[in-house]
């Protein structure tokens, strides 16, 4: 209906002077000459123009949709009302940035599980982790490719950190669950064997006194931090040698075989300052982990002195955590309210989000920044969805239903696709997704 009211009113309706500028590379580069459009023209119509301009460059252009930004803002009106909201003229060429629409252009096959698909890591490009109520984590190839089932815990997995991404030939994996313990693993992702391979940790760390929530890793991999629900933070060494805070090895027998051995590790070092569990954790820079909780605040810690830097508030319980975005210093949260809050640490005096995103309809379970984007980041709800946001609107660009309930984690893999997890007992990649 508006596309058809808009081409219909194109001989009658105010027309505006605009040049259309796109930081995308050739073959989607337009003509650089100003050209006059109808006034109330919205993104779709704008597109049409677009797609209009490509395809009489290139006949065999196929149509797709964009979205437009003026001064820096993305449009989500009609022209002619974002001009009068923002208060700028319509006399001089108004010039329109142009960028491919953030969505999924495919949906692969679900990756089965035997149980909730409660936590994913897809900071490799090669290969991503997930963690299952089946108490065992998983790594994946691609769609449908596990190659490996990591087995130990007694008590579903709630957390999974790839510690070196990027590691050459040997990656270190990190696990936390529900049974109190975190444990560490060494595979070879590239090595040609009988997939999925079974494997077991070296390492078992054990110290919390409840359930462990979060695990993130240092970027070094050298050490890594867990929150739980006895209210506090471990420090962990991720070493694979017996040091003086590591208990003697052990040595596991299966059907009369032994097994090769594990160390067992005890935390050297313990944040305490957080009054309910600690539902999320991350590790941004070698001196600051930052902590999200129950108790509804979400604090920054010095790593060497452990003591608290700073705390905010929000007057609700968060589950999710990260920091990125602009320099890398935004805080993202999200919790039992449905509200994604963005913070910026950088302002002083003031403790207010500088965001609020507010679509969904359930408790946020998590939420994730792009790495490389300083606007965009994701989030994930038990209303069954995930969604893609931009920080220049108020709306979410896209939103992913590829679950039938609750999607329980989320995360960005190899920068153009979306992995979520639900209770569905789904792994779900979204693809495609042209994020510049």
């Amino acid at each position: 209906m508006n596309r058809g009211s808009e081409e219909g009113n194109e001989g009658t309706s105010k027309r505006i002077q605009v040049r259309f500028v796109t930081k995308l590379n050739a073959p989607y580069k337009v003509p650089p000459t100003a050209i006059a459009i109808p006034a109330d023209l919205t993104r779709f119509g704008l597109s049409s123009v677009v797609n209009g301009l490509l395809q009489a460059a290139d006949a065999d252009h196929e149509p797709e949709p964009f979205d437009f930004l003026i001064d820096g803002e993305l449009v989500r009106m009609s022209l002619e009302q974002f001009l009068l909201a923002k208060g700028i003229s319509a006399e001089r060429i108004l010039e329109i940035e142009y960028a491919r629409v953030v969505a999924p252009r495919k949906e692969e096959d679900p990756s089965l599980h035997d149980d909730w698909v409660s936590a994913v890591d897809g900071s490799s490009s090669r290969f991503f982790l997930t963690g299952c109520y089946d108490g065992s984590g998983r790594v994946w190839k691609g769609a449908g490719l596990c190659t490996h089932i990591l087995d130990g815990h007694c008590d579903a997995v709630t957390s999974v950190c790839i510690i070196n991404p990027e590691g050459v030939e040997t990656v270190t994996l990190a696990t936390a669950s529900k049974d109190r313990t975190l444990r560490l693993w060494k595979l070879n992702v590239e090595e040609d064997t009988n997939y999925p391979m079974r494997t077991m940790a070296f390492k078992i760390l054990r110290g919390h006194k409840a359930s462990v929530q979060s695990v993130a890793a240092l970027s070094s991999g050298e050490m890594v931090c867990s929150g739980s629900w006895d209210s506090t933070i471990n420090l962990w060494k991720t070493n694979d040698f017996s040091t003086e805070d590591d208990l003697v090895s052990k040595k596991r027998k299966v059907g009369g075989q032994v097994e090769e051995s594990q160390l067992e590790g005890e935390a050297f070092t313990t944040l305490v300052g957080h009054t309910q569990c600690v539902s999320s954790v991350v590790w941004p820079q070698r001196e600051s982990i930052y902590s999200a909780s129950w108790d509804h605040s979400i604090r920054k810690w010095d790593v060497e002195t452990g003591k608290n830097l700073s705390d905010l508030f929000c007057g609700k319980v968060l589950n999710c955590l990260d920091i990125g975005g602009e320099g890398s210093a935004l805080i993202a949260a999200g919790g039992s309210d449905a509200v994604l809050r963005i913070w910026d640490p950088r302002k002083p005096g003031t403790s207010a989000p500088v965001f609020q995103f507010a679509s969904h309809t359930s408790w946020i379970s998590a939420c994730k920044w792009h790495d490389n984007s300083s606007f965009h980041l994701l989030s994930a709800s038990y209303d069954g969805k995930v969604m893609l946001w931009d920080l220049r609107t108020a709306w979410p660009l896209s939103v992913i239903e590829s679950h039938s309930d609750k999607v329980l984690c989320a995360d960005w893999w190899k920068s153009d696709s979306v992995i979520s997890g639900g209770a569905d007992s789904k792994l779900c990649i979204s693809s495609e997704i042209p994020v510049q």
